[in-house]
């Protein structure tokens, strides 16, 4: 058999501008079991957070307002929650969860696929960019009993 030896140079310029398919570079986040969960266009620090339950917001669908995210989410239905507000109001969730540890990792306002909302959030402490590190915010609020 004979040898196949393959040369290649790679060139690259600090002066270049940058490409389009360089500055859409993909996130990876992972529940914090060490699951693949998300997958998106945007740091999640980034993105906007809602005053109610500092959820992150992931805008799933493009609007007058703005473009829709780049996202794959790979999470399974959860159980439909209603919450109370400290206002008064009431919201439905209907919760996208973790595939290995059944975790809450999102939700959305409306049932069905997650595109089929014009928004969905992700839960603070949620996800993390790195397998079997615990996010930061993971236990924000959390009291601690003994």
């Amino acid at each position: 058999m004979p040898k196949v030896i393959s040369r290649s140079t790679v060139a690259s310029s600090q002066d270049a501008r940058p490409t389009e398919s360089s500055t859409a570079a993909l996130r990876v986040y992972y529940c914090i079991c060490g699951e693949f969960i998300l997958v998106i266009d945007k740091v999640l620090s980034a993105l906007p957070r809602r005053r109610t339950d500092n959820a992150i917001i992931v805008r799933a669908q493009d609007s007058e307002a703005g473009k829709a995210h780049v996202f794959k989410l790979n999470a399974v239905p959860g159980d439909s929650l209603i919450i109370e507000r400290q206002d008064g109001g009431h919201e439905r969730q209907f919760r996208q969860n973790c595939p290995r540890c059944t975790l809450p990792v999102a939700y959305q306002p409306t049932p069905g696929l997650v595109k089929s909302s014009e928004f969905f959030y992700i839960l603070p402490g949620a996800l993390t960019q790195m397998q079997g590190q615990v996010p930061s915010d993971a236990f924000d609020g959390e009291v601690l009993t003994q």
